[in-house]
C-alpha cells in the first residue's frame, strides 16, 4: 500500500533534536572521586556560584564513600554486624541481673499455682 500517514509514530511538536530546540546546555563542572578500592567516580556538577560541591561521594560500584584526593581516599564506614533482641539485653544487664529477675519471674509464677 502506497499511501499512508507521514507522521506516523511521532507525537505532536515532535522535531529535531538539538541544541537549536532545546537551548544551550548549562555550564557542568566534572569532578573525580575515588574509593579505597581504587574505583574513579565522576558526577558532574552545575557550574554556578553558590553550588557547594561534596566533599565525599558515595561508589556506585562498591558503596564505598570516595573523595577527591586519590592518594589517600576515606576509609569504608565501620560495619556493625546483626544484634539479637537477646545480645542488646546481654550487654545491659549483667548475668547475676539475669538470674536475680529469673528467679523473681519463677516465684511469681509459683504463687499463682502456675508451675511447681
Amino acid at each position: 500500500m502506497a499511501g499512508g500517514n507521514a507522521i506516523r509514530g511521532s507525537r505532536v511538536g515532535a522535531g529535531p533534536m538539538g541544541e537549536a530546540e532545546r537551548g544551550d546546555a548549562a555550564a557542568r563542572l566534572v569532578l573525580s572521586y575515588w574509593c579505597a578500592n581504587g574505583h574513579e567516580t565522576r558526577p558532574s556538577f552545575a557550574d554556578e556560584v553558590g553550588v557547594q560541591v561534596p566533599e565525599t561521594w558515595d561508589c556506585p560500584r562498591c558503596g564505598f564513600p570516595a573523595g577527591q584526593d586519590k592518594a589517600s581516599p576515606p576509609s569504608p564506614h565501620r560495619v556493625e554486624p546483626y544484634k539479637t533482641h537477646l545480645a542488646y539485653v546481654k550487654e545491659r544487664r549483667s548475668d547475676t541481673d539475669g538470674q536475680a529477675i529469673l528467679t523473681e519471674a519463677l516465684e511469681q509464677l509459683r504463687s499463682r499455682g502456675l508451675i511447681r
